[in-house]
């Protein structure tokens, strides 16, 4: 019996790898809007990060969102992502 493969992601945030199951999607469409994917199946270019504000406020501090997606994100994506965001923490 095989055991299956566990696909791993890191953080934008920490930096560390963890299952994507365990991670956010965050989500930049063809068209420039950045989102939350909640579903993790939507078409774009994803980055992922813990479900801690912690985590999403070192991904603001180091630019990590920003470098993931090559554009600059203006304060009021970062306001709108937050408060997404707190919807998942555990």
């Amino acid at each position: 019996m095989q055991n299956k493969k566990i696909p791993m992601r890191q953080c934008v945030g920490c930096g560390e790898m963890k299952g994507k199951k365990d991670l956010i999607r965050i989500l930049k469409t063809q068209e420039g809007e950045i989102l939350v994917d909640a579903t993790g199946r939507k078409n774009g270019r994803g980055a992922y990060i813990c479900p801690d504000i912690e985590c999403f406020k070192k991904a603001r501090k180091s630019k990590g969102l920003e470098r993931s997606f090559k554009m600059a994100i203006s304060s009021e994506i970062y306001e709108n992502l937050e408060k997404e965001m707190s919807q998942f923490e555990k």
